[in-house]
C-alpha cells in the first residue's frame, strides 16, 4: 500500500513534467529525491525518475546531454537514500531539495560548457555558461522545494492518518 501511494505521487509528477510549464520548473528533482528517500526497492527508486525523464524526453525531444542529466538525477536519488537514513524533518528535506537543485545546476551546466557547443572551453567560457544559467536556477530551486514539500508532506499526512503506511522504526 505504501508503494502504491508513493507511485501515485510520482505519476502526478510525471504528468506535471509533460504538461506545459516554465523552463526548469518541473518535479523530476523532487521525484528523484522522494523516490530515494521513500521507496523500499532501490532499483525502483532509481528507475522511476529515470523512466519519468525518458518518457518525457520522448515527447519533448531527445538530446546529446541526456546521459549527464540522467546521471545527475541518479545522484539525487542517492541523496534521497542518504536522507532516508535520517529523520525526514522539514529542514532535512528542504536542505536536500536545495542540495539537489544545486547539484543539478553545477553538473549540467558544467556539461554544457564541456560540450563546447555554445561556450568556448576557457575559464571565461565556463563563467559565461554559469552566468547565463543563473536565471534558470531559481526555477529549479523553487520547483525542487515546492514539489518536495508536496510529496514529502502528503506522505507524512498519509502516514499520520493511515498508520499502516508508516515505516516501522525497527527496520
Amino acid at each position: 500500500m505504501r508503494f502504491i501511494l508513493t507511485l501515485l505521487l510520482v505519476v502526478l509528477g510525471v504528468v506535471c513534467r509533460v504538461a506545459p510549464h516554465p523552463w526548469n520548473f518541473a518535479p523530476v528533482g523532487a521525484i528523484a529525491l522522494f523516490a530515494g528517500a521513500t521507496f523500499d526497492n532501490r532499483r525502483a527508486a532509481f528507475a522511476v525518475p529515470l523512466l519519468t525523464m525518458f518518457l518525457g524526453d520522448l515527447f519533448i525531444g531527445l538530446h546529446s546531454l541526456m546521459p549527464v542529466i540522467y546521471a545527475t538525477y541518479a545522484l539525487i536519488v542517492a541523496l534521497g537514500i542518504r536522507l532516508r537514513a535520517r529523520r525526514r524533518s522539514p529542514v532535512a528535506v528542504g536542505g536536500a531539495a536545495f542540495a539537489s537543485a544545486t547539484i543539478f545546476f553545477v553538473v549540467t551546466n558544467f556539461a554544457v560548457w564541456l560540450s563546447g557547443m555554445t561556450y568556448p572551453k576557457t575559464f571565461d567560457g565556463l563563467v559565461a555558461c554559469y552566468a547565463a544559467a543563473i536565471p534558470f536556477f531559481d526555477r529549479t530551486l523553487a520547483s525542487d522545494l515546492m514539489f518536495s514539500a508536496i510529496f514529502f508532506g502528503a506522505l507524512a499526512l498519509a502516514e499520520r492518518y493511515v498508520p499502516a503506511l508508516a515505516v516501522s522504526k525497527h527496520r
